[in-house]
């Protein structure tokens, strides 16, 4: 498994560090509880296709998950960059099962097409 690059911590000054903690803190703070709480769980944002056909595959799949929507196109787009910065996931839907984020929609598809999906 390989490791995305991050700046070294030594490299980031502390005032950076208090910034990059705080960053709408409430809003990961709020994702991180739902995946150590709910077996399933979507990170989505509004009018977004791909996010809805996640959810569909879950839905037919008959999965219940715990469904966290945070803007759209047009709004909360910090709030959603804090999360990708927090999972390191450039794109929406994540998709957390059992506390692991197993990716987006794509990822999902491989999952249930291998009968690794279950309610």
């Amino acid at each position: 498994m390989s490791t995305r690059p991050t700046l070294p911590s030594d490299k980031v000054s502390p005032e950076v560090h208090d910034i990059i903690a705080s960053f709408h803190r409430g809003i990961v703070d709020e994702v991180a509880a739902a995946v150590t709480r709910d077996p399933v769980v979507v990170v989505g944002m509004a009018q977004n296709p791909v996010v809805k056909n996640a959810r569909k595959l879950l839905d037919q799949a008959g999965v219940k998950y715990t469904y966290l929507e945070y803007g759209s196109y047009f709004s909360r787009w910090k709030e959603r960059l804090a999360i990708k910065l927090w999972a390191g996931f450039p794109t929406f839907p994540m998709v957390f099962i059992d506390g692991i984020l197993v990716g987006g929609h794509s990822e999902l598809k491989k999952i249930e097409a291998a009968g690794k999906l279950k309610k």
